[in-house]
């Protein structure tokens, strides 16, 4: 049987979902066909943000390739993160308690709440007149 070309990790935050293929390589990510120093331009701190699991596990040696639609570029890189370190997991699965201490394997569960009938928004409501 051939060996595996990729290995599949799916991460979501917010509104975002990030399809990721981690592969053996030379330590590129590409989001969307583009270079993730040019999709995430205005940003430095998210880059840092992107390549925290490399840092865990200490070996940036893996290609990374990502599809990410939906949400902004704060929970699309929160998104990219969490698929990076269960496409990384797959891969190798002595890695799960290093990424699990450094908190990276954990989706954070908050969405945003929806409208009510009848209300402004989500809680807010009309003000209260005694009248």
């Amino acid at each position: 049987m051939a060996e595996k070309s990729y290995f599949y990790g799916l991460g979501r935050r917010k509104s975002a979902t990030a399809r990721v293929r981690v592969m053996n390589g030379k330590g590129s990510i590409t989001i969307n066909g583009k270079s993730a120093e040019t999709y995430f331009a205005d940003a430095q701190m998210l880059l840092k943000e992107l390549r925290k699991p490399f840092e865990v596990i200490e070996n940036d040696k893996y290609d990374v390739t990502v599809v990410v639609s939906g949400g902004g570029h704060a929970g699309q890189v929160d998104a990219i993160r969490l698929g990076i370190s269960k496409g990384l997991v797959a891969m190798n699965e002595d890695l799960k308690s290093t990424l699990k201490r450094a908190d990276l394997l954990g989706r954070d569960p908050r969405e945003k709440e929806r409208k009510k009938f009848g209300l402004k928004g989500a809680r807010k409501q009309r003000q209260f007149t005694k009248r």
